[in-house]
C-alpha cells in the first residue's frame, strides 16, 4: 500500500468479516462509503480518500465479500444482492450510522443501486461510476445477455461454464491484471472466444497502463492470495438478483450523481432519468477505470456534487 492509504481493520458484519480501510474518524457523523468493482480492491479509491477526508467526511472503504482479506464464502448464493447490500447495512450499524452517501464503481455501483432499492432509508445519496442503473426488464439478465450477446460474452460464460475463467485468471494473475488495467486502448475487431480469457493469455498489453507498477502490485498480490472466484460469484447471481428485485419499487429517489467515461465500453442508460429522477450526469474523457484514470477530475466532480447535496440538506433541515 502507499503510505497515505489507511491501514485496514477487520470488522464482523452480516455473518462475514470485511477488511475495511477507514479515514477521517475525526469527521464522525458525516459518513461516505466507497465501493469497488471487479476485479478491484478498496485501493482503487486511493486518490479520493484524502480529498474526502479534507472535505469533512468520515471515509469508509470496504473490501467487499470475496475480495482482499474479507471473507470468501463458498456458497455462490452468498454473493447475491441481498447479502452484498446487507453487508453495507451492517457496516453502517457497526459505526452507528442511520444512513450514508454511497459511492460505487463498476460492480460496486450495481451493489449501491441495489442497496438504494432494498434499503432506501440507509442511503442519503448515490454516486455511481461507469455502471448506470440497470432496468430490470422482462427477461432475467443473463438469459437476455445470452440471447443478445452470445455464449462467449463473459457475463454468460461465467454463469454457464463455472470455474473455467476463474482458473485461467488465477494461472495468469499478473498478465491478466496488467492487460486489463489499460487506458487509450485502440479499437480492435472482436476475436473468437471469451474476450477476458483471451486478454489473460495475451503476451503484450495494449494502450497505456492505468497504474504504476507498485500500484498494480497491490492488486496482483491481493488476487494471487484470493483467486478470482469470490468476485466472479457476484456475476453468478445476476438472474437470482433479477428475481429478488421483482417486487421492489424500481425508482431511485435519492439525489444521484452518475459519472460516465466517454470511452468506456459499458453502455449508458438512455432512460436513466425515468428510474433515477434526481440524477446529475457528468462525463469525463476516459475509459472504464474512471477514478484511477482521471483521479483529480473524478474527485472534483464528487466533491462539487457533495457540496450541493450538503447545502440542499441544510436548507431542508
Amino acid at each position: 500500500m502507499t503510505t497515505d492509504f489507511p491501514e485496514p481493520t477487520r470488522i464482523s458484519v452480516n455473518g462475514v468479516q470485511l477488511e475495511v480501510f477507514e479515514a477521517g474518524r475525526q469527521n464522525a457523523g458525516n459518513p461516505i462509503v466507497l465501493c469497488h468493482g471487479w476485479p478491484e480492491h478498496a485501493f482503487s479509491w486511493r486518490y479520493q480518500v484524502p480529498a474526502l477526508v479534507a472535505a469533512g467526511y468520515h471515509v469508509i472503504v470496504p473490501n467487499q465479500r470475496g475480495y482482499g482479506n474479507s471473507s470468501r464464502p463458498a456458497a455462490v448464493t452468498d454473493y447475491d444482492i441481498a447479502h452484498l447490500s446487507g453487508d453495507l447495512v451492517a457496516l453502517l450499524d457497526h459505526y452507528g450510522y442511520e444512513d450514508a452517501t454511497f459511492v460505487g464503481h463498476d460492480w460496486g455501483a450495481f451493489v449501491v443501486w441495489g442497496l438504494a432499492l432494498l434499503h432506501p432509508n440507509r442511503v442519503n445519496g448515490v454516486v455511481a461510476l461507469s455502471v448506470p442503473y440497470q432496468e430490470r426488464g422482462e427477461m432475467p439478465w443473463i438469459e437476455f445477455m445470452e440471447a443478445v450477446l452470445g455464449a462467449d460474452f463473459y457475463f454468460v460464460h461465467f454463469n454457464r461454464q463455472p470455474g473455467v475463467a476463474d482458473a485461467v485468471f488465477a494461472e495468469n494473475t499478473f498478465p491478466f491484471l496488467r492487460n486489463l488495467y489499460r487506458k487509450n486502448v485502440p479499437l480492435a475487431k472482436p476475436q473468437p472466444g471469451n474476450a477476458l480469457i483471451n486478454l489473460a493469455r495475451a503476451e503484450t498489453p495494449l494502450g497505456e497502463p492505468v497504474m504504476t507498477d507498485s500500484e498494480l502490485a497491490v492488486f496482483v498480490s491481493a488476487f494471487e492470495s484470493t483467486g478470482f472466484t469470490g468476485g466472479i460469484n457476484w456475476y453468478r447471481n445476476l438472474d437470482r438478483n433479477w428475481r429478488l428485485l421483482a417486487d421492489v419499487d424500481p425508482i431511485i429517489r435519492q439525489p444521484t450523481l452518475m459519472i460516465y467515461g466517454d470511452r468506456d465500453t459499458v453502455a449508458r442508460a438512455e432512460r436513466l432519468p425515468e428510474f433515477v429522477p434526481n440524477v446529475e450526469v457528468v462525463s469525463l474523457d476516459c475509459g472504464h477505470w474512471i477514478q484511477q484514470e482521471r483521479p483529480a477530475e473524478t474527485t472534483e466532480a464528487i466533491l462539487k456534487w457533495l457540496a450541493q447535496l450538503d447545502a440542499a440538506q441544510h436548507c431542508r433541515g
